[in-house]
C-alpha cells in the first residue's frame, strides 16, 4: 500500500515517499514499532530504505549471525570430511592455548 499523506495503523506492508517521511517521521516510526512490519521509503516509487523496530533489527542481526556460524561450522565439517582430518579434542586445544 502506498501512503501519500497519512499512515494508517495497519498490519502488513506500508510504503511512503521520502518527502512524506520527512514531514511525518514520528508517525512512520510509531507505525514500524507498533506493527512490527517495515515502513518502506520510496523515491520515484522505488524502495530505497526501510524503517523497522530496533528490537526487530537486533533479532534479525542475531539470526543472521547464527546462520553465518552454522554455515561456517558446516563448511569446516565438510573440509574435514574431504581432507580426512579428525577433530582436535577440546582438552588438547585448551592445553595448546594455555587454558588447562
Amino acid at each position: 500500500m502506498y501512503i501519500s499523506a497519512t499512515l494508517p495503523e495497519i498490519e502488513g506492508m506500508t510504503e511512503m515517499s521520502v518527502s512524506v517521511a520527512r514531514s511525518r517521521l514520528s508517525e512512520a516510526i510509531d507505525t514500524a514499532r507498533m506493527s512490527h512490519e517495515p515502513v518502506y521509503l520510496l523515491r520515484r516509487r522505488r524502495r530505497v530504505a526501510a524503517l523497522i523496530d530496533a528490537d526487530d533489527l537486533a533479532e534479525l542481526i542475531e539470526a543472521a549471525e547464527d546462520l553465518e556460524d552454522l554455515r561456517a561450522a558446516e563448511a569446516a565439517r565438510q573440509e574435514m570430511a574431504d581432507s580426512g582430518e579428525s577433530p582436535v579434542p577440546w582438552e588438547e586445544v585448551k592445553a595448546e592455548l594455555g587454558l588447562a
